[in-house]
């Protein structure tokens, strides 16, 4: 056979070989992308279509990300410090809910720039030898937010079908169905049942602070307190770190990145653009609820309970107000006789409840998150959820077993104390990549994110090593069951 025959028959066998490479490659990414399964699964329109149809399609995944700034860990927290110090501790959620805004808007820019989430980008541009402990660390804050999740769901529970608490920590494990009934309808369908929760919640806190006549804050005084920061009372700054703890989620860094990528997104410069500005704008808004909302219940906790000694309840029983009260309880069993309706430690009950079940929600997916992105593990999705939940629930069923049913929030507060800690493990990468033209190129930080991203990771850093101290004594208190 003539050699030119021979090398013109090798051509469409060239061409076929060329082919298979490309069909390959995309299955080989796929093994690779976050949330695979809702990975570029909801349509954008073009970038010339009209805001509200494109704002229609990008809103979503900062709404699943605010969840975890109302978890019950916050309201250990919230409730904690508005009784404690009144309104002196409002500056703190301001402050806090400003920093994840400029991180989860980071956050977001890294995943539509890139197109990979945090956890991937450590993988792949840190040392290989860094896999292991990040990805510990990861699974610890997200142990340490389910333990939160777990607590509160349970607490609500009890108060509302009066369950013991123990089997509550119990049943909070069968949520795993929850997560697979909702899955199986797409994100769509996750975006708008945890809107529904955080809907619920926002409602029962509107009518416990504007409807209930009892309940009216002072604006003046609130108002005071968030332009005036101070730390100066005894136990003041364990109660802020654990705020700051509960309100800039570690996981939520990895989970936002992942989470704009659900979206079909081009990397044409136009398009880039318009998902990062919306993207922005979801961030935003959603986190301005979540202001609102962890405001809320520090106020409530404040215009209730704060000067207040003690209160005796119908059928006789006093409650004491201390630095160590469980306050998500006395909470639930005071407002009724305090503001003379049952109503109101009714929407408490069914506002923790929300708050419990949205977070599961987003905890799992995260898990998902940083498990596929540092180690390249895929588990089924409620076979990794039964794991969290059981590394959740068996500390709690210790503690709760060998303490009894008191304290619920002293370990809503460890829990929060342990995710700020954790947290500068998170910030620190972002800020890295985000602010390098390498891995970004034009799209890196400006002059305002790169200020107020650095700004706020070391402040919260100073503000996690002082604190320290006071941190892991009241750790060992709650731990020894002093």
């Amino acid at each position: 056979m003539p050699r030119e025959h021979w090398v013109q028959n090798t051509r469409p066998l060239a061409g076929l070989s060329a082919s298979m490479a490309r069909i390959r490659t995309p299955l080989q990414d796929s093994d690779q992308l976050s949330l695979h399964g809702i990975h570029s699964t909801i349509e954008v329109p073009h970038h010339h279509t009209g805001f509200w149809r494109q704002w229609r399609a990008f809103v979503g995944p900062a709404i699943l990300v605010s969840v975890g700034y109302m978890d019950p860990g916050n309201w250990g927290t919230d409730l904690q410090g508005g009784a404690r110090f009144q309104y002196g501790l409002l500056w703190v959620v301001g402050l806090a809910s400003l920093m994840a805004i400029v991180m989860q808007v980071i956050s977001a820019r890294l995943g539509v720039v890139t197109g990979k989430d945090l956890a991937q980008c450590c993988r792949d541009w840190y040392p290989r030898w860094t896999r292991w402990p990040n990805w510990l660390l990861s699974e610890v804050a997200i142990g340490a937010c389910d333990l939160a999740e777990v607590l509160g769901s349970a607490v609500a529970l009890n108060l509302l079908f009066h369950i013991p608490l123990l089997w509550a920590v119990v049943i909070t494990a069968l949520d795993v169905l929850l997560l697979l009934a909702l899955q199986s309808f797409g994100l769509r369908t996750i975006e708008a049942v945890v809107l529904l929760l955080i809907a619920t919640i926002g409602v029962c806190y509107f009518i416990e602070l504007f409807i209930i006549p009892q309940t009216k804050p002072s604006f003046l005084e609130m108002g005071r307190a968030l332009v005036a920061p101070r730390l100066g009372q005894p136990g003041m700054l364990y109660v802020a770190v654990g705020i700051i703890g509960a309100t800039v989620m570690p996981h939520n860094l990895y989970l936002h990145s992942a989470l704009v990528q659900s979206r079909q997104l081009q990397k044409d410069e136009p398009s880039i653009r318009r998902a990062i500005r919306f993207n922005t704008i979801d961030s935003v808004a959603a986190l301005t609820i979540a202001f609102f909302v962890n405001a809320a219940i520090l106020v409530l906790a404040a215009t209730v309970f704060f000067g207040k000694q003690s209160i005796t309840v119908p059928g006789g029983q006093v409650f004491k107000f201390t630095a160590d009260s469980d306050w998500i309880r006395v909470a639930y069993l005071t407002l009724a006789p305090l503001l003379g309706t049952a109503a109101a430690s009714t929407l408490f009950a069914v506002a923790l409840l929300a708050s419990g079940q949205s977070s599961t929600i987003t905890g799992t997916l995260a898990g998902q998150v940083v498990m596929e992105g540092f180690m390249h593990w895929r588990i089924k999705p409620w076979l990794r959820r039964l794991i969290t939940r059981l590394l959740a629930i068996l500390p709690a069923v210790f503690i709760i077993g060998v303490r009894g049913e008191s304290s619920v929030t002293d370990l809503l507060t460890l829990s929060q104390v342990v995710l700020a800690l954790q947290l500068p493990f998170a910030m620190f990468p972002l800020l890295h990549f985000t602010s390098s033209g390498k891995r970004m190129g034009s799209w890196k930080n400006g002059w305002f994110l790169l200020t107020a991203g650095w700004s706020s990771a070391i402040l919260i850093g100073v503000m996690d090593i002082y604190g320290l101290p006071d941190s892991l004594k009241a750790a060992w208190q709650v731990l020894a069951g002093a």
